[in-house]
């Protein structure tokens, strides 16, 4: 039997577990009337005084206000301070439901030792990377090419001008407080040493590094933009087939081993759904169906509440990192729901039922918009609101029902999950729902109606437990995703409810993200809208829009999306050289500007984009939507014949295969029109 462990490290990126060909950092990162309120953000400690933080709105940012750290938050005045003192800035990028964000919080944050130094000799920054996904990429992207990894708590430390000089993710307080990883403490000493002595040198260097950074995020191709062919698509598949763990479904880098850490990566499960409807293809479906499969039966799925946490620690899927995440459970019901219409079974069905009833439960705002996440731990626990003692389903079970339930639910044998020192059970199938019916002579439904009281009595008694932080932003391009994700269950599945939380959503968004000139604001709380919006923001808010439309048929929904991709058009397309770019024209002038075209756990804004362009450009073809969608879809196909490029690339494949299809029906329109010469 597996038990498995927690370990020491930081909150991975996707793209740091499965992408990277460097130095991969190991992976431990970071409601019904009878459901308790989400938990709010407060501070760690109210013996300290609040710093510049006390008046932010990000949860996470709030949790930092009342450390002896005097933060500020990303801005003017922390960038005037630094360049009038000389001083290095410090930056710390984390997110709310980061689990080594917040033991580094505890650590050192909280240290008076270590906060009257970093006061004394840095101008400290706090960065909320899900307000601020730019800032994010750009020194992520600096710290992966210094050290080959990357992870949260993101912690980089700059020149007075932003300039990235130095970069890590976790560190512990001191020297010796973790085996042999280098302290906190002693690296900023270190480090301010080092510019007193020799500035020049620190700066060379980091300019240097700034340039790369440039390079990276610009993702410039060198190919000329090109038409896509069914060849350019197939290239995603087949190296997709070459990541493919063929026993238990998911992508990584063979060969797999046991601890390997597996995402979800809906992006890539999209592209096969894609496949299989319009190619009928045999291996995809395979592949698809047999990773949707090995998810819905592991830990990762909440099989008591329903939805789906953010990624496994194990290449089994048996052991979640506890984290909930809106924008994998918003992609995952789209995904769910097109498996069930693939396939007509009602497994899939029973998974997006149960994640979508969460989200309305857990996740949903009063006036309608979305909640960004739920945090992995409880009281610097990890997963203590999700795993259970035997003792505590003793006392809930009687003989019959534990045997009966534990059987299934992997209770019968030892533990499954370790937490200092102590032993936890991790609700997961033993086996295939089908097989689980057969062993016990009954068919999926009479199972099902046996096990649905008893996972109700679980999930009750676990309600009485103290509640995860729910972070309570919400975030314009991730309620995009949600909304698609109940238009499409709301078509599939017939569901009205689905519909009317799409539409509730999606009229908040427009209603409250969007200025009286149409532009998009990024987040929202507390009633309060504020930051510019992304590239990410419109593309996916559109998707969404358009998936209600597709669903309902409300023509408002289509004018919507009209009108947002017009504006997304000027504010964000590169008329040089095609493509749009990640931050608007007017956006505040940074390092570096991003144009990315690559997927990780949320799709590509391009890819996406030239989606919604070749949609629109159907609904309306005799509008610019065509002009923009052929010339974004040739600039992004230019790199689906480089198969190390496609395989990053599912949602430009995507879209480039609906392009396709737009036009040869387009060509078989002009020769039926075409009069025949008589002979």
């Amino acid at each position: 039997m597996l038990l498995l462990v927690g370990s020491f490290s930081a909150c991975s990126s996707e793209a740091n577990s499965q992408k990277s060909t460097k130095n991969v950092a190991t992976v431990d990162e970071e409601a019904k009337s009878d459901s308790p309120a989400p938990k709010q953000p407060s501070s760690s400690s109210e013996q300290h005084g609040t710093n510049r933080l006390i008046d932010q709105t990000s949860p996470y940012l709030l949790m930092h206000a009342h450390n002896p750290v005097d933060w500020y938050p990303w801005g003017p005045d922390a960038f005037a301070k630094a360049q009038r003192e000389g001083k290095l800035i410090f930056l710390s990028i984390g997110y709310s439901s980061c689990y080594w964000c917040h033991v580094m919080e505890r650590e050192s944050f909280m240290d008076k030792e270590i906060a009257d130094f970093l006061n004394e000799h840095f101008i400290c920054i706090k960065v909320d990377r899900e307000e601020r996904p730019d800032v994010d990429d750009i020194y992520m992207t600096a710290v992966q090419l210094i050290t080959g990894r990357g992870g949260w708590p993101l912690s980089v430390f700059l020149t007075p001008d932003a300039q990235p000089i130095r970069g890590g993710t976790y560190f512990p307080a001191r020297s010796g407080d973790r085996g042999s990883h280098r302290g906190f403490l002693e690296l900023i000493t270190g480090i301010e040493q080092a510019w007193k002595k020799d500035s020049k040198k620190m700066v060379k260097r980091a300019q240097q590094v700034s340039a790369a950074v440039s390079k990276v995020l610009l993702e410039q191709s060198h190919n000329p933009p090109t038409d896509p062919t069914p060849e350019m698509l197939g290239q995603v598949q087949k190296a997709m087939e070459e990541q493919f763990d063929a026993e238990f479904g998911g992508f990584g880098q063979p060969p797999f081993r046991a601890h390997d850490p597996k995402f979800p990566s809906p992006p890539e499960l999209l592209y096969l759904v894609d496949r299989v409807r319009q190619e009928e293809d045999t291996e995809a479906r395979e592949m698809l169906l047999l990773t949707l499969d090995k998810m819905a039966e592991g830990g990762i799925r909440d099989h008591l509440g329903g939805g789906f946490h953010r990624y496994s620690v194990d290449r089994f899927w048996k052991i979640p990192h506890f984290e909930k995440m809106l924008y994998d459970n918003g992609q995952l019901a789209s995904v769910y729901a097109e498996a069930f219409a693939l396939t007509g079974k009602d497994k899939y069905r029973r998974v997006v039922e149960e994640l979508l009833n969460f989200v309305l439960r857990e996740m949903t705002d009063q006036a309608g918009g979305f909640y960004s996440a739920i945090d992995a731990e409880t009281d610097a626990e990890e997963g203590k609101y999700y795993r259970w003692e035997k003792k505590e389903l003793d006392s809930l079970l009687d003989d019959k029902e534990r045997s009966f339930m534990g059987d299934i639910y992997s209770f019968s044998t030892g533990p499954n999950f370790r937490h200092d020192g102590h032993a936890f059970y991790v609700p997961q199938l033993s086996a295939s729902i089908e097989k689980l019916a057969a062993d016990r002579n009954l068919n999926e439904p009479t199972l099902e109606k046996r096990l649905q009281p008893l996972r109700e009595r679980l999930l009750k008694a676990r309600y009485t437990r103290k509640r995860p932080l729910t972070d309570t932003k919400i975030l314009t391009a991730w309620n995009g995703l949600m909304i698609r994700g109940f238009a499409d269950a709301g078509r599939i599945l017939k569901n009205e409810q689905y519909l009317q939380a799409a539409t509730r959503a999606a009229s908040f968004a427009l209603d409250q993200l969007q200025t009286e000139g149409g532009r998009l604001l990024r987040s929202y709380r507390n009633g309060s809208a504020q930051l510019n919006a992304y590239l990410v923001d419109y593309a996916f808010l559109v998707d969404g829009l358009l998936s209600l439309y597709r669903a309902t048929q409300d023509p408002q929904w289509l004018k919507a999306a009209r009108s947002l991709t017009d504006k997304q058009i000027e504010l964000f397309w590169d008329e040089d050289s095609g493509g749009f770019f990640f931050t608007s024209g007017d956006h505040e002038t940074l390092i570096a500007r991003a144009k990315k075209r690559t997927d990780g756990v949320l799709p590509s804004g391009n890819g996406v984009a030239a989606a919604n362009l070749v949609f629109l450009a159907n609904m309306f073809p005799d509008s610019h939507y065509g002009d923009y969608a052929d010339r974004l879809v040739g600039r992004l196909s230019a790199d689906l014949k480089d198969p190390f490029q496609a395989r990053r690339m599912p949602t430009t494949a995507n879209a480039a295969g609906a392009w396709l299809r737009q036009q040869s029906e387009n060509k078989n329109h002009q020769e039926q029109a075409t009069p025949k010469a008589s002979p």
